[in-house]
């Protein structure tokens, strides 16, 4: 790399670090392994997998998702773009699972020991894992047979298991049909989470999961659950034992008790039943089969249940920042793969901001990563325009320790930091009992609204 391309790389250490990351991330050789691993009946000829993955990757980082551009400015790409669009339509899910949670699995080793969030005390022994689905939307009607349907269809559907501690996404699980439930997902899910969550697992998850089935799955090899209560579901108290109850930090009051999951003529499961009461909000009932309330507080089960709504948030950024709106390929498995992509890109960025917030002595939850990812992709495309890509890919040789990258991410972070990165305080924006005014003609327009007003404020007076 000459003088200039230095001088280049020095002034834009955002898009410096987050291609030392891809590098160590997506190594061609790792690649490779991990398409022998689980390419399934796919197989490689003229369009290797490491190409493939790195137009993904410049479609998202660099080109808004246009797959398109991407492969117009390719110098690898040495087939056809409808053989390259019928490759990526062809990734088997089994492959998408597979390169996800392997490239996750590089992303943890170097994950800034100090970025992690603070779980309560009674919970640090965990691994506190939230569980939730995300439905592919907005397939392109590009095949024949979907081309006669009006409306926007589906693509695939995914499952996802969020590690609240370092809020990384460590896994997920997925089918071709996006309108099929949740739950027929957990047992491909679980044993992946399992084989990275080395410590005793709490999953958190949502009503839909509230059967007795789902919990006994996740309470197998000793882990435990937190799941909120759906009322489709009968709970019968234990007479024998006395309810408890107590307010959380926040002052709000909650109840415990301890019962029967079920009817008595079926399997019952014995849990404990948390009810939160909020004041102008619906009540948050929560089941556990960490039945010892001294040692796993109500207040404390509760806070993380309520931080369960994290996963839900990844899922918007995944889809808003990551391009997951515009989706590249119009296959079920098409969009699986990319949307693996998108939870590896959210992954990665938040890896950046745990470097940079330790660099900045800051909790890393107060730092936007919209606002961050804004300013990683304009650094990523004016690089792409002043510095040649094999000149850049050179730069970044993938044979390092984890250690190694590590050290060389805490001094390119070590005075990186622009204040329009820290999040806006949130405001609660009260809501409008007032009915929405009718229309006269369905339409109008700001100007004759405002005249309105101005009319009405005249007349008050």
């Amino acid at each position: 790399m000459d003088g200039f391309s230095k001088e280049v790389l020095s002034r834009l250490p955002l898009a410096e670090g987050t291609l030392a990351l891809l590098s160590w991330v997506l190594e061609p050789e790792f690649l490779d392994e991990v398409f022998e691993n689980h390419r399934g009946r796919s197989y490689e000829s003229e369009l290797s997998f490491p190409v493939m993955v790195s137009l993904i990757q410049d479609a998202l980082l660099e080109h808004q998702g246009s797959a398109h551009q991407a492969m117009k400015r390719s110098d690898e790409l040495n087939v056809s773009y409808q053989a390259a669009y019928g490759k990526l339509r062809r990734v088997p899910i089994s492959l998408s699972r597979g390169f996800f949670a392997q490239a996750t699995d590089r992303l943890r080793e170097v994950f800034p020991d100090g970025a992690g969030i603070l779980l309560p005390a009674s919970l640090r022994d965990f691994d506190v894992i939230a569980v939730d689905g995300k439905k592919i939307k907005g397939a392109a009607k590009r095949l024949k047979p979907a081309r006669a349907y009006a409306g926007t269809p589906l693509g695939g559907k995914g499952l996802a298991a969020l590690d609240l501690r370092t809020r990384l996404m460590l896994a997920f699980n997925a089918h071709p049909d996006g309108e099929t439930n949740d739950a027929p997902l957990i047992p491909g899910l679980l044993p992946q989470v399992r084989e990275r969550a080395s410590r005793r697992r709490l999953w958190i998850a949502d009503s839909q999961f509230c059967d007795l089935r789902q919990p006994v799955l996740f309470a197998e090899e000793n882990d435990a659950y937190l799941i909120r209560f759906h009322p489709k579901n009968s709970f019968q108290r234990a007479a024998d034992v006395p309810v408890r109850e107590g307010v959380d930090p926040h002052g709000r009051r909650y109840r415990e008790e301890w019962g029967f999951l079920g009817q008595a003529k079926h399997k019952r499961l014995y849990v404990r039943r948390i009810t939160l009461f909020r004041e102008g909000a619906e009540d948050v009932i929560v089941i556990t089969n960490l039945l010892d309330a001294d040692q796993y507080p109500a207040a404390d089960l509760l806070e993380v249940y309520l931080a369960r709504w994290g996963i839900e948030r990844v899922f918007q950024q995944v889809t808003e920042v990551f391009h997951l709106q515009q989706l590249i390929s119009s296959s079920p498995e098409g969009t699986i793969f990319q949307l693996g992509f998108c939870m590896l890109l959210y992954n990665l960025i938040q890896v950046v901001r745990g470097y940079v917030a330790e660099a900045q002595r800051k909790a890393a939850e107060t730092i936007s990563l919209e606002e961050l990812f804004y300013d990683v992709h304009r650094e990523l495309t004016s690089l792409s325009t002043l510095i040649d890509s094999p000149e850049v890919v050179d730069h970044f040789p993938p044979a390092q320790t984890a250690l190694a990258l590590k050290t060389y991410l805490r001094e390119l972070f070590a005075s990186v930091w622009e204040d329009r990165w820290l999040k806006s305080p949130k405001k609660k924006i009260p809501k409008s009992t007032e009915p929405k005014k009718p229309i006269n003609g369905g339409h109008t327009s700001i100007y004759r609204i405002l005249r309105t007003a101005k009319q009405n404020a005249a007349k008050d007076v």
